[in-house]
């Protein structure tokens, strides 16, 4: 993942040799958020507790320059290992979190704990730290589904569908989309309270290379391209015309640190990133298939699951104004360069096998 040159020489000023936490840097969009501030000059400190990722890729990058980077082995919810990691901070960028809906409803406490209160330490920390300011990531699902998603009468739900916007009234459907409507009421709550500043970053469908495949868990877009690399047909839950707002990563990733580098005051907003378009499920597959040079494999149909809302899309007015946040190239572009990584991991390790 790279990021334009004209939004490097953008976050160069703001972000040179400064002190950044990141909270679950292990993870997938963590990493990446990494690789963008180290390239910025920025110090980073690191705590995850790798319930749900490895140190593959960070302990390369600690390797390399162990001075710019440190990581703490331990659980936000652990004040001890939070404050020892956002000591000398003035960003915290909080990523730590139990991801997927259907994790969620396996395991709802755990996904409250680590989401909701896990998000309250994260932000009394800081508090002691005195950092100046929290950008958190939150989610999609907080939206749930509403009644005029789809057009009137369109069976398939195929048609027009309303962009989500944060000022509609959120109706999440999950304890994963609970817990992170929590967290976003923590987080206003404390810039109101306390004079932080921050943001809740609603993220919809973010993909990209190095997001994980091999997990009961994993998110669509890897799930599918790691079906197809295999000669295999990707499953769908439901009948395909869902649909969602795919983010690829390097516009997450933006939207992080334009948060953080912005001059606006951001007093505890729920923002939407995404690209402000909807591609439906069946779409996706086809459009992976293709990346992946299969394209006569069909997928497999299953029933729908619970909690999956049936239609998401972003109105993104308040990300461009606020943050002056653009979304980062096309979809088919991120979809090959997400089925590329997923190529070469899979072809190294069939060499090793």
């Amino acid at each position: 993942m790279k990021l334009p040159v004209d939004l490097v020489a953008r976050l160069k000023g703001p972000y040179d040799a400064r002190k950044v936490c990141v909270t679950g840097g292990a993870g997938f969009i963590g990493g990446h958020v990494i690789d963008a501030l180290c390239g910025l000059g920025s110090t980073v400190s690191v705590i995850d507790d790798l319930s749900n990722s490895t140190l593959d890729h960070l302990g390369e990058m600690i390797e390399l320059d162990p001075s710019r980077l440190r990581f703490i082995h331990g659980s936000i919810l652990d004040e001890r290992a939070l404050d020892e990691t956002m000591r000398g901070c003035d960003l915290v960028i909080h990523l730590a979190a139990v991801g997927s809906v259907p994790r969620s409803i396996a395991e709802p406490q755990r996904s409250m704990a680590v989401n909701a209160m896990g998000t309250v330490r994260v932000l009394e920390a800081a508090r002691r730290a005195g950092v100046r300011r929290i950008v958190s990531a939150s989610s999609s699902s907080v939206y749930g589904d509403t009644p005029n998603a789809p057009s009137a009468g369109d069976a398939s739900g195929a048609g027009i569908v309303t962009p989500r916007s944060e000022t509609q009234l959120p109706a999440p459907m999950s304890p994963y989309a609970a817990s992170k409507l929590a967290g976003e009421a923590a987080v206003r709550s404390w810039c109101l309270c306390y004079g932080m500043q921050g943001a809740s970053l609603r993220f919809f469908n973010v993909f990209g290379p190095r997001q994980s495949a091999d997990s009961a868990y994993a998110a669509v877009v890897p799930a599918f391209a790691a079906s197809l690399l295999r000669g295999q047909s990707p499953v769908i839950f439901g009948d395909g015309q869902q649909s969602r707002d795919f983010t690829p990563v390097a516009s997450a990733v933006a939207a992080c640190l334009l948060a953080g580098a912005t001059t606006r005051e951001l007093c505890g907003q729920a923002i939407n990133i995404a690209r402000g378009e909807r591609t439906t499920i069946l779409e996706l597959a086809q459009m992976i298939a293709l990346a992946s040079g299969a394209p006569s494999i069909q997928p497999t149909f299953r029933d729908a699951r619970a909690g999956d809302v049936r239609h998401s899309l972003a109105n993104i007015a308040m990300a461009r104004a606020l943050l002056d946040y653009t979304p980062l190239g096309t979809m088919n572009e991120a979809i090959a360069e997400t089925v590329a990584f997923y190529r070469h991991t899979h072809n190294s390790a069939g060499q090793h096998s």
